[in-house]
């Protein structure tokens, strides 16, 4: 087993998960099978119970893992399937730790940080190593390895030892130290800095960590003399320097190190350059380029609550690109506060209600993404009426569907005081309710979660077409709380017709409105199965319908995985806010308006 660790300095967000992801699709093109492993030093056990604005989105996994969104990026750039185990945090070392300990495995010696919890890192790593992620048979070959954090941090102390170690053991030809640093350019003189580099460099050797490889990001291409410097202070071959300056869009970060032969250098310190062959890159060149092409823009107005942090809707925003550029169309996405949208903001603060009516009401398509709390769920159901009755295309997810048919029911069936008990345990006409399986003290992993079977219950429906008319699809859930299902026959003789249920018939999946040109809510989050090469058919459906392409997609059906003639997905790198361009770590950028964002 080869491993490729990737570590950052001087800052966080310099795009360390970009990163590496770009180096296994990379190695992956060259004919290896990768896995990939992210350390999160925090000590929560999971991702699951973090607020969106602390750490972006959770990101779920088929085995219902909570993870840091990194493992997004990995799946969506490799094509892989990983497990809760590819996330290691503080909290699931010292865990395993302590029921070892507990357990008397430790035959009365004194449980420390060296050798028990760094030698408990280096067997989760060579245990989830092996594992194979792409539906193969046999362990992979190199296995990439992401410690999050900056070098330095007190909390990340532990793994740097344990890698240290690791490295030590599995030996030269086996490890490959990648650093991820910044070069700023400093705008009083326009001319690249290396002291931070240097210092970063500095510091990871006194840790006992010898990196191989650097990747300095910055603005614009190194100068020659820049790298010359670096390579001579830090110790680090000249060809061993890589540039990862802004560029068009994120889908260029793996050519960039192609172009730069990062392979090369990765190949030859793993001992690989007879086993590898040439990267084969050239759809993905092909998708790069298509990227950049896209022009006629369709506007999408995305009704949430941590409109404050777009990665808090990271594979949203990924899965809608990926439908935009089979649709050949360009994303103009607009975040709207929801709760900028009720009656009481109109009072308190007229301008940013009168703005987020605008944005709204100047949508080609609306959609409600998933969430948990009372605030500015009003704001989403107004959004939702607004969809119904002005037959404007609609995708609810999770808390989306939720307050959909919450609205449904105040508006179709009279009943005003309808609600979830999430929001309202006392209502009379309760449309949503805690599911009997969930616990109400305890928060972290008790939820519905990871892939669920959703049978379709109507064949004529929009749905079951654009899933390619399969009798049953697998999609990754995440909530405590379900459509009432003692009110359906209620809602469904009201015009509502709920097209996908569980395999026991008494959880909704799946409701539509018939008569809409595109009106949907799903109780799971198909966000997080859509690719570059096959997006999401519900975030399909959606761009068609807002695009006028809807029927003849349902008419000619929805192809397994999209060619290069249909598209693929591509995000801008540089970010604007309020005009002003800032600096973007995650290599993934957006331009931004002041209400929205521009992909």
């Amino acid at each position: 087993m080869k491993y490729v660790l990737v570590t950052g300095g001087v800052v966080s967000g310099l795009g360390k998960g970009v990163t590496a992801s770009s180096i296994g699709l990379i190695l992956k093109a060259c004919g290896l099978r990768v896995t990939s492993i992210k350390i999160d030093p925090y000590l929560n056990t999971d991702a699951g119970t973090m607020s969106p604005f602390e750490h972006g989105e959770v990101y779920v996994l088929d085995d219902g893992g909570e993870v840091d969104l990194d493992l997004g990026n990995y799946e969506r750039f490799l094509d892989i399937k990983l497990t809760g185990d590819n996330n290691i945090t503080t909290g699931k070392i010292y865990q395993s730790v302590i029921d070892k300990e507990r357990r008397g495995d430790y035959l009365g010696k004194t449980v420390q940080v060296v050798p028990h919890i760094t030698d408990a890192i280096q067997e989760w790593i060579e245990r989830v190593a092996v594992i194979p992620v792409d539906g193969k048979d046999g362990p992979p070959d190199v296995c990439v390895i992401e410690l999050g954090g900056t070098i330095g941090d007190i909390e990340s102390m532990p793994f740097i030892e344990a890698l240290g170690q690791f490295s030590y053991r599995v030996g030269a030809g086996n490890f490959c130290l990648i650093h991820v640093s910044l070069v700023p350019v400093l705008s009083v003189v326009g001319e690249q800095k290396t002291k931070p580099t240097q210092h970063s460099v500095r510091g990871l050797r006194s840790l006992g960590l010898t990196p191989n490889i650097l990747a300095c990001r910055s603005t614009t291409e190194l100068e020659e003399n820049v790298k010359e410097k670096i390579s001579r202070f830090c110790h680090v071959p000249l060809d061993n320097i890589i540039t990862l300056y802004d560029v068009s869009n994120i889908w260029r970060v793996p050519l960039l190190l192609r172009d730069q032969k990062a392979h090369e250098a990765i190949l030859k310190v793993l001992n690989l350059k007879g086993v590898a062959q040439e990267p084969a890159l050239g759809e993905w060149t092909s998708r790069a380029a298509l990227c950049d092409k896209l022009q006629e823009p369709v506007r999408v107005a995305m009704v949430g609550k941590y409109t404050g942090l777009s990665d808090a809707y990271l594979s949203v925003l990924k899965a809608l690109v990926h439908a935009c550029v089979a649709c050949h169309r360009k994303l103009c996405i607009d975040l709207i506060a929801a709760s900028d949208l009720e009656d009481e903001t109109s009072r308190e603060n007229p301008e940013n209600y009168k703005s987020a009516w605008k944005l709204l009401k100047g949508a080609n398509a609306i959609l409600v993404p998933g969430g948990f709390g009372d605030r500015g769920v009003e704001g989403k159901i107004l959004a939702s009426r607004y969809a119904r009755a002005n037959r404007i295309p609609f995708l609810g997810i999770c808390l989306g569907m939720q307050i959909a048919v919450i609205e449904f029911a105040r508006s179709i069936l009279g009943l005003l005081d309808a609600n979830s008990t999430e929001f309202d345990p006392d209502t009379q006409n309760p449309c949503v309710i805690f599911m009997p399986e969930g616990s109400k003290t305890h928060m972290g992993g008790t939820m519905r979660l990871g892939s669920r079977r959703t049978y379709f219950k109507v064949e004529d429906c929009k749905s079951a077409k654009l899933y390619g008319n399969q009798s049953f699809i697998d999609e990754r859930h995440r909530h405590r709380y379900e459509v009432n299902p003692n009110m359906v026959q209620q809602l469904e003789d009201a015009g509502l017709s709920f097209t996908g249920k569980d395999e026991s018939g008494h959880r909704m999946e799946i409701v539509e409105l018939p008569n809409h040109p595109y009106f949907i809510g799903v109780q799971f989050h198909p966000e997080f199965k859509s690719r570059p090469g096959t997006p999401s058919a519900l975030f399909l459906g959606l761009i068609a319908a807002a695009t006028g392409q809807l029927e003849t997609l349902l008419k000619k059906g929805v192809p397994k995985t999209w060619s290069l003639s249909n598209g693929t997905s591509g995000l801008k790198s540089h970010r604007y806010v309020n005009g002003t361009k800032m600096a973007n770590g995650s290599l993934d950028g957006i331009y931004c308006n002041g209400n929205g964002i521009h992909v």
